[in-house]
């Protein structure tokens, strides 16, 4: 059976959100946010992050605008307005060490997702980089996203699935979905699979050249 943790990306949304809490409250599911910035500017928001950590859920960092990949964003500064002015708004909510989920762009993993800075801005900081290795395609499928991770989870030891909190459609599924997997002898947990982990609390633990642009450092300051 696999150990599957849930994250929630793109939130928190005011409608979409409490229907998610409410779940995982209900299931006694533990997760993680991986929240956008700009998300954070309505108060009503902000106060879905402070329910999120106080019922047990962790918060990450998932970009302010989540406009552009930061491997293929060209302002040399992206990094800093990206990550570092998202962290300024959730500095009381997000775990520590500070998590950060590069934006895929479609769930895609490639040189896109980061750039030279931004690696040397997540060492710097003591980021942990968090990945993924099941994506459903939820914001797609609103109706078949359960399906698509129920056939794929089964053949991963630990499985990271990515889902959007702001989905009300396809998060409806959600509750059925968790129930599903616990029927099947499959466990929840809050941990990260190591796989999906290349850089741990600022140390670079796996090989990046597959995830970072490979420009010249000079170029992005």
């Amino acid at each position: 059976m696999s150990v599957v943790t849930l994250s929630f990306d793109n939130g928190p949304d005011a409608t979409s959100t409490p229907q998610v809490l409410d779940v995982l409250a209900n299931r006694g599911v533990r997760s993680v946010f991986f929240v956008l910035g700009k998300q954070l500017a309505a108060p009503e928001n902000l106060d879905l992050a402070r329910r999120a950590i106080a019922e047990g859920h962790l918060i990450g960092n998932h970009s302010m605008t989540h406009k552009m990949p930061l491997g293929d964003d060209p302002r040399a500064d992206a990094a800093e307005r990206e990550i570092g002015d998202t962290e300024a708004r959730i500095a009381a909510l997000a775990s520590d060490p500070p998590m950060f989920r590069p934006f895929g762009g479609g769930g895609k993993i490639g040189k896109h997702l980061l750039s030279r800075a931004a690696v040397d801005h997540l060492v710097a900081h003591r980021y942990t980089c968090v990945l993924w290795n099941c994506v459903p395609e939820d914001w797609i499928h609103h109706d078949g996203w359960m399906d698509r991770a129920l056939a794929e989870i089964p053949s991963k030891p630990h499985a990271l699935v990515v889902l959007h909190d702001i989905y009300p459609p396809a998060m409806r599924h959600l509750d059925r979905f968790i129930a599903t997997l616990r029927e099947a002898g499959h466990t929840f947990s809050q941990e990260m699979p190591a796989e999906c982990v290349p850089i741990l609390k600022g140390n670079i633990v796996h090989d990046l050249e597959p995830i970072v642009n490979d420009e010249p450092l000079a170029d992005y300051h």
